[in-house]
């Protein structure tokens, strides 16, 4: 496997956004907070991590929810995947959600999300007057049914 190299700014005091397990596709990243938040239901907030990155052109992160945050707490990333592009350069921000029917708290330093890079392709348009039909055609939005 290749390891990717990506130049990190940390202005909070918790560690680099790190691979829980060796097989872990996201790193995960923590809440930089002054004061603790409080989510009441159905409330949501921008949560900073005091992150900052350089990703290489041609690559993306992808902000994603923690699994037991929201199984445990019904807590979770809103706009998810949130895509953060190779040519942004502010603070990496979370949008969460509480989508439980009771407050949760959010405090420093708490692993709140976790972040995947991938390699992306920017494409190129080719207008044309009709494309292939496939045995799916226009089916979608649950044209399998339940099995």
């Amino acid at each position: 496997m290749s390891v990717l190299s990506v130049k990190i700014v940390n202005r909070s005091p918790h560690l680099l956004p790190a691979y829980a397990t060796e097989g872990s596709s996201g790193l995960d990243i923590r809440a930089f907070l002054t004061a603790p938040i409080t989510l009441q239901p159905l409330q949501r907030e921008l949560i900073p991590t005091g992150l900052f990155i350089e990703l290489p052109f041609g690559y993306e992160a992808q902000v994603r929810p923690r699994s037991g945050l929201a199984l445990k707490q019904g807590i979770t990333c809103l706009n998810t995947p949130g895509t953060i592009d190779s040519d942004y350069r502010g603070e990496i921000k979370v949008l969460l959600i509480n989508l439980s029917d009771h407050s949760s708290i959010i405090q420093d330093g708490d692993r709140i999300a976790q972040m995947v890079i991938q390699q992306v392709e920017q494409i190129e348009w080719v207008p044309v007057d009709q494309i292939n039909e496939t045995p799916r055609s226009e089916g979608g939005f649950g044209h399998t049914g339940k099995k």
